[in-house]
């Protein structure tokens, strides 16, 4: 048992991936047998695998660091104004192209402002959603484990690819689009800029993941090839949104703030020996 509680404390990283993909994963063996009418995938994966592996390796001392970031909110207003706006920006110049090419967008009728803020309000406290699911394990957790030893730019590769096949099963059995997954990687660096830029915190992420979720090209209402070109088009402005970070901010990229980064109190590999 203390052999097996020594090699946890060392591959933290290594047992929250396998952790937060097993969670989100599990019913896939049983859809697989037949024994379940449709695949479940469980969102809450990376955020019970991040409270699994602090309680198992670090106890209170990592739970307040974890909760630190968690509800870090000193942050100069223009970056709750990213977290809100550049995902709307991204989604409407989506839109516009999209529409310029002589697409039909009979969504933007449907839509309301009273709509779109309740849909941001349950968002913010369903464990089920995306933004509460992933935020406090992909970024409040695994990100700065791996800012500790690695460059940001690195970091965001990292997390980004795996972020990325963690969301495989939505391709797969519930109709995310194979392009999502791209996206999925790509978008990762705006969040790990967001997250450094903010002094790490998960806050100003998960309100980022909330607001990508609350209003998307899904919203246009485009139909068949439309939608198809308008997620290209998405996806083309999101590596553009990277490139104008990498660009023109060079120095965020270079060194993750000390207040965005865990070293805890043990060595901490990523891969086992």
């Amino acid at each position: 048992m203390r052999r097996s509680m020594g090699w946890l404390k060392h591959h933290r990283l290594l047992a929250f991936f396998i952790l937060a993909y097993a969670i989100s994963w599990a019913s896939w063996p049983l859809f697989a047998a037949g024994l379940m009418p449709r695949m479940e995938f469980l969102p809450v994966g990376p955020l019970a695998a991040a409270v699994i592996v602090i309680a198992l390796t670090e106890g209170r001392p990592g739970f307040r660091a974890w909760g630190r970031r968690l509800i870090r909110w000193r942050a100069g207003w223009i970056w709750y104004a990213v977290a809100l706006l550049l995902p709307a920006v991204l989604v409407l110049v989506t839109g516009f192209i999209t529409m310029a090419f002589g697409a039909a967008a009979p969504g933007l009728e449907r839509l309301t402002w009273s709509g779109l803020l309740t849909v941001f309000a349950v968002r913010l406290v369903n464990p089920l959603d995306g933004s509460l699911g992933e935020e406090p394990g992909f970024r409040g957790y695994a990100l700065p484990l791996l800012q500790a030893s690695r460059p940001p730019l690195l970091s965001a590769a990292i997390l980004g690819a795996l972020a990325t096949l963690w969301h495989l099963p939505l391709v797969l059995f519930s109709g995310l689009s194979v392009i999502g997954l791209p996206t999925t990687f790509a978008i990762t660096f705006l969040y790990v800029w967001i997250f450094n830029r903010t002094g790490g915190s998960v806050l100003l992420t998960f309100l980022f993941h909330n607001s990508q979720g609350t209003f998307t090209v899904g919203s246009f209402g485009f139909a068949a090839a439309d939608a198809g070109r308008a997620e290209l088009i998405y996806f083309v402005a999101v590596v553009l949104a990277v490139l104008a970070t990498v660009v023109l901010d060079r120095r965020t990229w270079r060194k993750a703030p000390r207040s965005a980064t865990a070293v805890g109190r043990f060595p901490l590999r990523m891969h086992p020996r």
